[in-house]
């Protein structure tokens, strides 16, 4: 597919809204890595999993191949700046932000709606992506609303349920 399909492809994508995660793990070394994420789905409730994809191109990339856990932040709807931060900052991501280690050792950023500290159950191989299957071991639901994306663009929730 041209570039020029790979844009128009992406806005069509761009169409379906989303929310938008952090998704974190440990490098060999125990750094923490993250990367921004809206591709994140449940899967299935028994056993409980989640699937999120992860763009190989990332730098974070190789420490999520090699890692057996990872946690899935859902991002608050005041925090744009730390989605940006997990998806365009080029140095330590995790410098100057607030965050606890999960049980299975991975960043749970402070602030978040809701996050989920996952073992790898399955890694699919998905043309420019891998497709990462967790089995969630634990979770906390804070009750924020979450940060929503659509059409390259960031909005915030409301409590408002449309009927």
């Amino acid at each position: 597919m041209a570039d020029a399909s790979h844009d128009k492809l992406r806005s069509a994508f761009g169409s379906y809204v989303t929310g938008v995660t952090v998704v974190t793990a440990r490098t060999d070394t125990g750094d923490p890595v993250g990367f921004t994420a809206n591709s994140f789905n449940s899967v299935s409730l028994d056993p409980a999993l989640l699937l999120v994809c992860i763009g190989k191109g990332l730098s974070s990339y190789p420490a999520f191949c090699n890692s057996s856990h990872f946690a899935i932040n859902i991002l608050g709807s005041d925090q744009k700046a730390l989605a940006d931060r997990f998806a365009n900052y080029k140095g330590k991501r995790f410098e100057g932000i607030e965050w606890q280690e999960s049980e299975l050792g991975c960043p749970l950023i402070s602030g978040a709606s809701a996050w989920f500290d996952c073992s790898l159950f399955n890694r699919i191989d998905a043309g420019d992506h891998d497709v990462l299957v967790g089995r969630i071991h634990s979770y906390t639901d804070h009750g924020k609303n979450g940060l929503g994306y659509f059409r390259h663009e960031y909005f915030s929730t409301d409590n408002r349920i449309l009927k």
